[in-house]
């Protein structure tokens, strides 16, 4: 899948390491890249949700039509997924939501 992001801040912590670990930390840093390298490749998130990629699932309530991937607990990486034949993961925050 091919990965958009809210903002600029949100990018540079999804793609730059040294960013990523200054944000959240070297453990964090290491999973949030996991989780983009492992979105890119899938074909879809219906693929993800399926082979348990990330421990994907699709979030309720206020965050209906929005997923989630596992990170360093409790934080989970939030997305939308836009186009139905070829997805785009746009990836939201980097949030505790429970």
């Amino acid at each position: 899948m091919n990965i958009t992001y809210k903002t600029r801040d949100l990018e540079k912590i999804c793609t730059d390491a040294k960013a990523a670990e200054k944000a959240h930390g070297r453990e964090m840093a290491k999973v949030i890249h996991k989780r983009i390298d492992q979105i890119t490749a899938a074909d879809s998130v219906e693929m993800m949700i399926q082979f348990h990629i990330g421990r994907c699932h699709m979030l309720q309530h206020n965050r209906k039509g929005q997923y989630a991937v596992d990170l360093v607990q409790p934080n989970r990486l939030v997305f939308e997924k836009h186009g139905d034949t070829i997805q785009i993961a746009h990836i939201l925050e980097i949030v505790d939501y429970h």
